[in-house]
């Protein structure tokens, strides 16, 4: 049986992210977790390059028991929505279904003929990578909505303070 593709930012990792890989693996016998906008870094939106986010999830994979069901690929954004479902094709292993609650990638993957699934939201307040940076630049409790090992690395690689500095160079590049 083929492998199932869920693919995300992962900017980064947090634990709404892991539910939902481990609710994944409870319908699916192993999964390919494609790190999308691999190509993008140090920026607001994608702090986290994909090498650092890959480290994120095979820490927490691993952690978790769950390494030996699970594989990472990095995966670009070309710039050319209706040709990206091939470009995926060419970074992943053959796959059975796309496991994802983006409108876009839902739609590119069903025109190109693929099921697509989606995935139940798991305390999508709290869990949302975009709240958690906010909580990063205000000094909040961020730690609390990852895993263990995706701290461990945000804080070897000083992912906090890239944070910071990237809304200083937002707000000097925005003036």
């Amino acid at each position: 049986m083929l492998p199932a593709l869920y693919i995300g930012r992962f900017q980064p990792y947090h634990l709404g992210h892991l539910a939902a890989t481990k609710w994944i693996l409870d319908h699916e016998d192993k999964l390919i977790i494609g790190v999308g906008s691999a190509q993008y870094s140090h920026t607001l939106d994608n702090p986290f390059t994909v090498g650092e986010r890959i480290e994120m999830i095979l820490a927490t994979l691993e952690e978790e028991g769950l390494l030996s069901r699970c594989i990472v690929i990095p995966i670009p954004d070309i710039g050319q929505h209706a040709l990206w479902v091939q470009v995926v094709k060419q970074y992943c292993p053959s796959f059975s279904r796309v496991y994802t609650n983006s409108p876009l990638t839902r739609r590119l993957f069903i025109e190109a003929g693929i099921e697509v699934r989606e995935i139940p939201m798991f305390e999508r307040d709290r869990y949302d990578a975009t709240h958690i940076r906010r909580l990063m630049l205000e000094d909040g409790d961020w730690e609390s909505c990852v895993p263990k090992p995706v701290a461990k690395v945000i804080k070897r690689i000083k992912g906090v303070e890239r944070v910071k500095e990237l809304i200083k160079n937002d707000k000097y590049v925005h003036k």
